[in-house]
């Protein structure tokens, strides 16, 4: 059966138009270069002689191609503010690629993008004294065959030498809080372009997050401490010092970078402290026309974990006996357990609420009529 024998001219040839259409190639598409993006984030923090990079590992190519053949990502080092290659990379390795999926199979809560970190010793030759002297880095991604679209976004770290961790680092928990001292660093003058401080870190066990207590400027004193008011009873803490560079060059933000950590010491904060003996005791009689009572009032004791006072009582050639069943909240106290014809001497301590007594007052008596 022939196809001409059922339609007409104008029909038959619509229809061939058609069916040679289907069969024809459609516009040819360039082979992709297959070369990753440029990484556009790097970041780059210094500690000591250390930098540490991160950035996004590139997930597409420069044609907007999904990655399949990531190569190795060479990192760029210059003492040179305008790098245009990597030809001696100050290190080369592999990087993980992010996950490609089909576009129907893709989960709804996949990560996209993969982060990448590379921690960089500084060479000896790369660190100055000068405060303006910079140390700059870039990445060069490569595909499977060593070609790369160009370099990252630059970023950089001062070359200026950091100052040794302090050494002796000690940790006595007192009354007071919890003092650290630790030996003085040696230190080049201070300047208004170069100075320096320490800086104490405080963790408390089980968390990730660290707290500044404070800082200390370096030439204080040989001898340097610091007292940390802060933490909680009951709970062990590590703490560390470093020695903080602050930069500030004519015109530019201040810049600052750490330099490496003391060892951490271990403090348990266990609380055997009493708080302070209450003093300015005082007691007066009342009872005319009425029951007789001692009222006792004294200074009130500002210890934050106070849980109260005991009050202790005794006549003349007796041992002191405590009054109260539980401790008393406020600076005062009525003793109406009293009678007539017998003198009675008063003290007072104060109890946290860790069971710590103090030593008693001073005593003060009283004679009921």
């Amino acid at each position: 059966m022939k196809l001409g024998r059922y339609c007409g001219g104008w029909l038959c040839g619509i229809l061939f138009a058609v069916l040679a259409g289907c069969g024809s190639p459609g516009i040819p598409r360039p082979p992709s270069l297959d070369l990753p993006e440029p990484v556009t984030d790097l970041r780059a923090v210094r500690k000591g002689d250390r930098v540490d990079l991160v950035w996004t590992v590139p997930s597409e190519t420069t044609d907007g191609q999904a990655v399949r053949n990531l190569g190795s990502t060479r990192l760029c080092r210059s003492l040179d503010a305008t790098m245009r290659d990597c030809a001696n990379p100050a290190a080369q390795a592999a990087v993980l690629l992010p996950p490609v999926y089909p576009r129907q199979a893709k989960p709804a809560n996949s990560a996209e993008k993969v982060r990448a970190t590379y921690s960089d010793s500084l060479p000896v030759g790369f660190l100055a004294n000068n405060p303006a002297s910079q140390i700059f880095y870039a990445l060069s991604v490569l595909n499977k065959n060593g070609r790369s679209a160009g370099l990252s976004n630059t970023v950089s770290v001062p070359a200026v030498v950091a100052l040794p961790a302090p050494a002796d680092l000690n940790a006595q928990v007192t009354a007071a809080g919890i003092v650290l001292s630790w030996a003085a660093v040696q230190h080049p003058p201070e300047t208004p372009e170069l100075r320096h401080t320490y800086r104490v870190y405080r963790r408390q066990e089980g968390t990730g997050t660290d707290t500044v207590v404070g800082e200390v400027p370096l030439d204080t004193v040989p001898t340097l401490q610091i007292v940390d008011h802060s933490f909680d009873w009951e709970k062990t803490y590590f703490y560390r010092v470093t020695v903080v560079t602050f930069i500030q060059l004519e015109g530019k933000t201040a810049i600052e970078f750490e330099g490496d950590d003391t060892a951490p010491v271990t403090v348990f904060a266990h609380d055997v402290f009493p708080p302070a003996v209450p003093s300015g005791l005082q007691a007066v009689f009342s009872g005319v026309g009425q029951q007789p009572f001692i009222d006792l009032i004294w200074a009130p004791d500002t210890d934050a974990d106070l849980a109260g006072y005991n009050i202790y009582r005794h006549e003349e050639g007796t041992a002191p006996v405590k009054v109260n069943s539980e401790p008393v909240a406020n600076s005062a106290f009525r003793d109406t357990n009293v009678s007539s014809g017998h003198t009675y001497v008063y003290s007072v301590s104060a109890i946290d609420v860790r069971g710590n007594e103090s030593e008693r007052s001073q005593e003060a008596s009283e004679a009921v009529p």
